[in-house]
């Protein structure tokens, strides 16, 4: 009886890893769409202030590792800033 239970608990192991590394997915996907709507808020203003670069920086620092798409998404600000379609302002 008691293998059978191991057996049991073990077949249950890797849904739960599973499901875990699924809600680790979503949150990280979560992050990156929340900076992602950071970024186009700042471009679509045209302007960008500390308060704004605390709130990018805050979301962006979250995640342990930046994936590609959150370094493009960093990369268009840095763009906008360099060809002046973007302003600091607050600063």
């Amino acid at each position: 009886m008691k293998d059978r239970a191991n057996i049991e608990i073990n077949l249950h192991l890797p849904e739960k890893i599973m499901n875990h590394n699924s809600i680790h997915q979503t949150l990280e996907n979560k992050s990156e769409l929340t900076v992602e709507a950071i970024v186009n808020r700042i471009i679509t203003s045209g302007e960008m202030s500390r308060q704004d670069h605390a709130l990018l920086t805050s979301h962006v620092f979250m995640n342990d590792e930046m994936n590609e798409r959150g370094r493009r998404q960093i990369n268009r600000i840095f763009d906008h800033i360099q060809t002046g379609r973007l302003k600091l302002v607050h600063w």
